[in-house]
């Protein structure tokens, strides 16, 4: 863990609705020089107050294997991660009982004996993330698989996407708003993919885009419209608090109330419940990406305050049954 915990605590909160079941079906678990954030560190966030009962644990460039083939190198992230969390699967709150990992899909047909061994690695393996995210501007950082532009128009690309389908999993996509058509159209042409869009989507508040939220947002939901018309696509509502969204939270003096952040992500969750529907969303934390804002605790209270006029059942779906189902834990 770094040392962002005295800042963190400047903001504490008690947990809101803390019976509501919960299933997080976006997190990381990492180990850097100067940030480390392992299964006791999210252990100890997912039991600050909210009834966390299972987690998707979802690539993020670690633990590789040194040796043998490229391609098959990301699955020592899978059988590390399920190494890390095989103690937990006995506990009340299941950390990664489902594993999305990395499978470079720019191999086409090739990818579906990387698919085959990351399922060998893990019988907890659900699913595939390659983030495309990339910007023409040039100001921001691509995903660490360093995407080309268009990526998703690429045939061999496209054939990777099919195996996938093929062997029933999910693929997480990971992009910037921008590129949210190209999204709706593989969706179109590849209508047995399950395909869950990461952190709304992308929306961003930085470089090229500072300063521009009406505009931003007014793009971002017409692409939204279009994709939320194809029925194999479901949305992750979080990613806001990351700092590339704008909002600056991180710089000041104490973290964000969240009453503050639900205010501020309201117009945005709202956005996407209405065009998809309550059971084509669900919430994540992208702990600890996300954590740069705010604590795990003060994250869903503000889900939680955006939801509080949802029925019971409609909380449910949003909070914990909709993951559990698109990740079949």
């Amino acid at each position: 863990m770094d040392d962002r915990n005295g800042w963190l605590a400047l903001g504490a909160e008690p947990a809101l609705d803390p019976d509501l079941p919960i299933c997080d079906p976006h997190h990381h678990l990492w180990i850097y020089p100067d940030s480390s954030y392992l299964v006791e560190d999210f252990m100890a966030d997912a039991r600050s107050g909210h009834r966390i009962a299972s987690t998707v644990h979802v690539e993020c460039a670690m633990f590789y294997r040194n040796d043998g083939p490229s391609e098959l190198r990301p699955v020592g992230e899978t059988e590390r991660v399920h190494q890390l969390t095989a103690p937990a699967q006995a506990t009340a709150t299941r950390v990664a009982a489902g594993i999305v990992g990395l499978a470079d899909l720019r191999l086409g047909t090739a990818v579906a004996p990387v698919l085959q061994a990351h399922r060998a690695a893990s019988p907890r393996f659900r699913g595939v993330r390659f983030g495309t995210a990339w910007d023409g501007s040039g100001k921001l950082h691509a995903s660490h698989t360093k995407p080309s532009g268009r990526l998703m128009y690429e045939p061999a690309f496209r054939a990777g996407l099919a195996c996938v389908a093929e062997a029933d999993l999910v693929f997480d996509a990971w992009m910037y708003f921008p590129q949210l058509p190209e999204l709706a159209d593989m969706a179109r042409d590849l209508p047995a993919l399950r395909i869950v869009l990461d952190h709304c989507g992308g929306p961003i508040g930085i470089g090229p885009y500072a300063g521009k939220r009406d505009e931003v947002f007014s793009t971002w939901h017409t692409h939204m419209r279009t994709l939320a018309e194809r029925p194999n696509v479901m949305v992750k509502l979080g990613g806001l608090t990351m700092s590339m969204a704008g909002y600056g939270w991180h710089k000041l003096p104490a973290p964000p109330s969240s009453a503050v952040l639900a205010e501020a992500m309201r117009p945005w969750f709202l956005a996407c419940i209405e065009l998809f529907g309550v059971e084509r969303c669900m919430f994540e934390s992208n702990f600890p990406m996300d954590r740069v804002s705010c604590s795990y605790t003060v994250l869903w209270n503000a889900f939680k305050r955006v939801t509080g006029d949802f029925s019971a059942a409609e909380r449910r779906a949003l909070f914990h049954d909709n993951a559990v189902r698109t990740y079949a834990l």
